[in-house]
């Protein structure tokens, strides 16, 4: 199965992509996307990365949504939830995933943008867009008003949000 993970990435990614062997090495292929929820499986986070993505593209053709660069649909569905790669382990009393309870950079968004940083050149809109997927999610409501100014600024942040919520809630992956 992660074999055809890898085959499907590299077919569906834009040319300016992280090379697969390195996401490959951090887990990207094999990791689950929750703990219980959408994606809990061995190679959870990627099939829900890939489905964030191509709904991402999708709309951004059926509406005409225009981005500072056309690599953006890709990577930010892509690479919008980068940080659960070794975010969660396997349950040691039954199925499912725990968290890894001493990461040096926890958090969501931030920690994807973080970890991309050192990967990969992003551009404002994309920083914004995958800081900001998890949208109303965003457990801490102090940080509502930065979300709103971010949509304002860059409204692919919330087509972002919409395409996760699409990928998790709709498909269920």
């Amino acid at each position: 199965m992660k074999d055809d993970r890898i085959k499907t990435y590299n077919e569906f990614m834009c040319p300016e992509r992280i090379p697969a062997d390195i996401l490959d090495e951090i887990g990207f292929f094999t990791a689950p996307a929750s703990t219980i929820r959408h994606g809990s499986y061995i190679g959870g986070l990627f099939d829900h990365s890939l489905a964030v993505a191509q709904y991402l593209v999708e709309i951004t053709k059926k509406l005409g949504l225009t981005w500072d660069e056309p690599r953006s649909p890709y990577i930010v569905g892509m690479y919008h939830d980068l940080c659960k790669c070794g975010f969660y382990t396997p349950k040691k009393d039954g199925p499912g995933y725990d968290y890894v309870p001493d990461l040096i950079i926890p958090g969501h968004g931030d920690r994807s943008v973080i970890m991309l940083q050192s990967m990969f050149n992003l551009t404002d809109e994309e920083i914004a867009c995958i800081r900001w997927h998890m949208g109303s999610y965003e457990t801490d409501t102090r940080l509502w008003n930065c979300y709103g100014k971010a949509i304002s600024t860059y409204p692919n942040v919330l087509f972002t949000h919409t395409a996760d919520m699409y990928a998790s809630k709709v498909i269920g992956v």
